[in-house]
């Protein structure tokens, strides 16, 4: 069987588990049960359970532990996201080619279904991390905490927020990427590594590659907010320069961005080289292959404003 074939199999098996890995009784008041209906039914790309299923079982973590970490990561990611879309934030109208939930199901469903979310993903990887090594598990759960604390993602959202009023240092975009976007590309990569044993080294180069995927990943982002329309995103666009958010795209502008996107990618390709050089990490071209077909499509677009 083809890779392609065996990723889309494992991304459909994904798909099915974060849409019923949520429990829903009967007895749920109908906007909190709403808001999580809808945005289970819209499971997304899954890149993020994707690499901790895959990295997990490539250091021999059993599958249904794997598959458990992985949904966890992932609505770790669902709720950040209807965080991100509230009013008080980014005050969005769509996400995943859908109205946000807090269009539909207002603000207080919404953010008690992202709490909800939140309370399983934790209970889904404390079941992963059951049974292992007292070592393993402390080293595993302390790097979730600070990765998801007050240092890590909070802040990063904090650090977006107010970066338009941030007088006192010099807050750049890419300092908010780090605590934002590259913080959950972290605990996909890292945690499912040291949850299955991995060696000092190899948690070293997949913490690496995480910092290099995720800056990539926020840059192609901002050009997307850029150059695209809501149609090719499924999601409100242009609302970086409309809430003096930061943007790298807006900030040294398309083309070094783009040059950006490609010194990132030749980091990460030095670092996938001496994964490689320790064991079976041929999964990480798939993901490095998406990056360069996001790349040319945006370039085409660029060229295409341009003439």
């Amino acid at each position: 069987m083809l890779i392609s074939e065996t990723t889309k199999r494992l991304k459909e098996q994904l798909q099915q588990e974060y849409m019923r890995s949520m429990p829903l009784g009967a007895g749920l008041e109908p906007h909190l049960g709403g808001a999580l209906e809808d945005t289970l039914a819209h499971p997304g790309s899954m890149v993020r359970a994707l690499l901790a299923a895959k990295v997990a079982q490539s250091c021999g973590v059993e599958e249904a532990r794997a598959h458990q970490l992985a949904i966890g990561i992932e609505y770790f990611h669902t709720a950040s996201l209807l965080f991100d879309d509230l009013p008080c934030m980014d005050d969005a109208a769509t996400r995943r080619n859908a109205p946000c939930a807090h269009r539909v199901h207002g603000e207080p469903a919404t953010v008690l279904a992202a709490l909800g979310l939140i309370n399983r993903a934790y209970g889904l990887v404390w079941r992963a991390a059951a049974g292992l090594d007292e070592g393993i598990q402390r080293q595993a759960l302390d790097y979730l905490e600070v990765q998801l604390g007050v240092a890590g993602v909070l802040n990063g959202q904090s650090l977006d927020l107010h970066y338009g009023m941030n007088f006192q240092r010099a807050t750049t975009p890419q300092e908010i990427a780090m605590g934002k976007t590259v913080t959950l590309i972290r605990i996909s990569l890292v945690l499912p590594a040291m949850l299955g044993g991995a060696g000092a080294r190899t948690v070293q180069l997949l913490d690496r590659l995480a910092i290099f995927w995720g800056l990539a990943y926020q840059t192609l982002d901002d050009l997307k907010d850029v150059l695209y329309s809501s149609a090719q995103t499924g999601k409100t666009p242009a609302r970086d320069a409309l809430l003096h958010r930061p943007n790298l795209a807006l900030a040294i502008g398309v083309d070094a961005a783009f040059e950006r996107v490609h010194q990132l990618m030749r980091l990460s390709d030095n670092t996938i080289m001496k994964l490689d050089a320790q064991g079976n990490w041929g999964f990480l071209g798939a993901v490095r292959a998406q990056f360069l077909r996001e790349t040319a499509i945006l370039t085409d677009e660029q060229l295409a404003r341009a003439s």
